[in-house]
């Protein structure tokens, strides 16, 4: 990443490959635009827009060239001179051809990161005696990715796939005890969010961050979440606790949402409707629950000069926008846009669990 100062010197550039080989220069001359939408809550995805005429020959280009076939591999480098950054590695998933009245014919090629593998088909299976961590190793596997789990220690006696996409399922699956599902490259991640982490990078207003818009709000905050449940082999009821104290990381910060709201007197979340099999698999959803809540505390969008290194999934520092909201995000969704004639920006949406 250039520095703060030196940037608005550079030149932004973009390289895009497509099955290995960077495009021809002539593909380059058509170019007029990229997109990049990344989210840790839905697959990712690319948009490449040309023109599709030649004035020359007065012809057709592009719409039917082999270059943009559906299932294509895309990797696209962004940055300054010749510091380029991949932002995203994915497949070609659709064609959009516009022939205005007047204008140029153009070419959308869309895309999205190897997530959407995991759109493809309802699937009904059930899994005996398996942590969820092995559940996502053995979807991934069978989708040809690579998978790096988190082990999340807990054996399940009984869980059932019906009639959803692996996405749907394994998104699920993670949300019931506070993981998320991403990926770089051809590696699946299912991990917990990873707000813990040290920042990659430093955003301060009026410098190299041009807008930020952060708002706290206590309404969802809880003390505490408990979850009940009935486990029908021990017939007992089991109940779990998570509350202060359970964050995994404050991110710089002294007071978290949680604690907060303890002005108001007692709060909690109870939990009755999921079913569960053992108390470590009780514990490990109030917990799960608990940070996913705690992390919504300041929600915050931003935007930047475009910074290839801003990526979901990762921590920033923001600073200069006063104690109370400065300190460190976790990075949820990032935007990047780029073209000759408007340069390269960012934007991106970020979280945070304490003041």
């Amino acid at each position: 990443m250039p520095s703060n100062n030196a940037s608005s010197s550079l030149i932004p550039r973009s390289k895009i490959i497509i099955n290995g080989i960077p495009i021809s220069w002539e593909t380059k001359t058509d170019f007029i635009s990229v997109s990049i939408s990344e989210d840790l809550d839905a697959p990712s995805m690319f948009n490449l827009k040309v023109y599709a005429w030649n004035l020359i020959t007065q012809a057709m280009t592009w719409v039917d060239s082999d270059l943009f076939e559906i299932g294509n591999k895309v990797e696209i480098r962004i940055g300054y001179d010749q510091d380029l950054k991949t932002v995203i590695f994915g497949e070609i998933t659709g064609l959009e051809p516009e022939f205005p009245q007047g204008s140029t014919p153009t070419l959308t090629i869309r895309g999205h990161d190897l997530r959407h593998r995991l759109l493809r088909g309802h699937q009904t299976k059930s899994f005996l005696k398996m942590k969820d961590s092995d559940i996502a190793r053995q979807i991934a596997q069978a989708r040809g990715l690579t998978a790096k789990v988190t082990d999340s220690k807990v054996k399940l006696e009984y869980v059932l796939q019906h009639n959803q996409t692996d996405w749907e399922f394994l998104k699920t699956r993670g949300d019931r005890i506070g993981y998320e599902v991403a990926i770089e490259g051809k590696d699946l991640y299912f991990r917990p969010h990873q707000n813990d982490q040290s920042q990659i990078l430093d955003l301060t207003y009026g410098k190299n961050l041009l807008e930020f818009f952060p708002r706290l709000s206590s309404l969802a905050q809880v003390e505490q979440v408990e979850v009940r449940g009935w486990i029908p082999k021990d017939k007992k009821t089991v109940i779990s606790q998570a509350g202060a104290g359970k964050e995994s990381s404050k991110m710089a910060g002294t007071k978290t949402g949680s604690q907060i709201v303890q002005t108001f007197g007692e709060s909690t979340n109870t939990i009755v409707d999921r079913p569960v099999s053992s108390k470590a698999e009780a514990d490990q959803i109030a917990l799960g629950k608990f940070q996913d809540l705690g992390i919504a505390y300041i929600t915050a969008e931003g935007n930047c000069q475009g910074i290839a290194d801003l990526r979901a999934g990762k921590v920033v520092k923001i600073i200069g926008v006063g104690k109370r909201f400065s300190g460190l995000y976790y990075v949820n969704t990032t935007e990047h846009t780029y073209s000759p004639e408007q340069g390269y920006q960012t934007s991106f949406t970020a979280r945070r669990n304490a003041t």
